[in-house]
């Protein structure tokens, strides 16, 4: 198969957004023809053994990873479709901890879906519990530690919180239920661990539990002997009759993300929720992104945790650089996990059709990064200068580029990086 036809050529490829997209003259007669391969210029070769061409279009970097990439870095990426699934009456559940992904040591991830009227059954944890709302509705209650219970109706782009050893309930609503990203602060968490009550009055005998409670003990005779987990029920009435049936809390535990304005820059828009508008949140931070087609979550790092990503939307490309020479490339879409360990420098590069909307969580109360560019922008501009190499005019167009304020996310500067996949054939061709 004929390579690029100039090294100029080639240059330009690697350049822009485009470059794992580039074809070579006779793609057509390629054992796989719409996967991309491990070649870059002069080196590498076609496979000639079996492909897994869905999951190679999904992972062009690393097939043909950027030359930029060195060294050896642990994996970095899960998708939810490799976790396992468990199904249960009216929903279901599956899970991202550190077995499935080992760099998944601070955080771990549960994705589960409740039908209308369906019940994530009352429970508690070790761990703190934080939730965004991907799809639909559903009705949260939560006891707090003074004994006022808080309920609560959320729907898309609403986060709940809820401390370790909080008791709380999920129940679906409306006419499809609701389906809901849940982040615990332990990557060694399971799901299958909590304390769930039908499981804890199972393992209690009945007569303590009628002393308890001041009953007969057949009252408790139709227990369940097992754990229901998630199960449909009744559907909810209205969320002011049940709120009167309680004691209210004094705490807020919900938060509406969406509804907060956002910060917009060129690229895009972020939403930050942590501690300092969201109170209750102690153990976990958050930002909401969006990036514009091009456009750039800007090279930054965070000096407080790693970085548990969820891709909502898009595509997108991310390389961490974790000192020691090493760096590596890896490539996201929708339904899929990240991870950035603690101060690796790294972006998000939007490589895809249409918009990127992602979640970057942490294991802190605050959420802080620092941002590459406003870091050489406040630092004398001949440091910069000698540190680089960079002199004369290109100097002077990098100095006069450079701002002293954040821009989280930018937009696509290169025009050229708009072509389409087919404007890419011409130079190939």
């Amino acid at each position: 198969m004929d390579e690029l036809t100039t090294e100029g050529e080639i240059r330009f490829l690697e350049s822009v957004l485009e470059e794992r997209r580039f074809r070579y003259k006779n793609l057509a007669a390629a054992p796989n023809p719409d996967a991309p391969e491990p070649r870059r210029g002069k080196k590498g070769l076609d496979i000639l053994g079996p492909v897994n061409a869905d999951r190679a279009r999904q992972e062009p970097d690393h097939v043909r990873p950027p030359a930029t990439d060195a060294g050896k870095m642990a994996n970095m990426k899960w998708s939810f479709t490799d976790s396992h699934m468990r199904l249960e009456e009216g929903g279901w559940a599956r899970e991202t901890t550190v077995r499935e992904l080992p760099s998944s040591r601070e955080l771990a991830g549960v994705n589960m879906r409740l039908g209308p009227g369906a019940y994530r059954e009352l429970h508690w944890h070790n761990e703190s519990e934080w939730a965004y709302i991907i799809k639909g509705t559903c009705r949260i209650t939560v006891l707090d530690i003074e004994g006022g219970c808080f309920i609560d109706d959320l729907e898309e782009g609403d986060l709940w919180y809820f401390p370790t050893g909080f008791p709380h309930g999920i129940q679906g609503t409306g006419d499809n239920g609701v389906e809901f990203l849940l982040i615990f602060d332990d990557g060694n968490f399971s799901e299958d661990s909590t304390f769930l009550l039908t499981d804890y009055m199972a393992r209690t005998p009945q007569s303590v539990l009628a002393k308890n409670f001041r009953v007969s003990e057949k009252v408790f005779n139709m227990l369940s002997q097992k754990e229901k987990y998630i199960f449909e029920g009744q559907k909810p009435g209205s969320l002011a009759d049940d709120r009167k049936a309680v004691r209210p809390s004094k705490h807020r535990f919900t938060h509406r993300m969406l509804k907060q304005e956002p910060l917009r820059y060129p690229g895009g828009t972020v939403r930050i929720t942590d501690s300092t508008n969201f109170p209750v949140s102690k153990t976990t931070a958050a930002a909401h992104v969006t990036i514009k087609q091009g456009g750039l979550r800007e090279m930054h790092w965070h000096p407080n945790a790693d970085e548990w990503s969820f891709f909502l939307k898009g595509h997108a490309r991310v390389t961490i650089f974790a000192a020691e020479g090493r760096a590596r490339t890896f490539d996201y879409v929708a339904g899929d996990v990240g991870i950035v360990p603690k101060n690796n420098a790294h972006y998000v590069e939007n490589i895809g059709e249409g918009e990127v909307e992602m979640l970057e969580m942490f294991r802190a109360p605050k959420f802080e990064d620092f941002s590459t560019e406003q870091w050489l922008a406040n630092t004398p501009g001949y440091i910069i200068s000698d540190h680089l190499n960079i002199t004369g005019d290109r100097w002077k167009e990098l100095s006069q580029s450079l701002k002293k304020d954040k821009v989280p996310v930018k937009g696509d500067f290169n025009t050229k990086r708009n072509k389409s996949f087919s404007d890419f054939e011409e130079l190939t061709l």
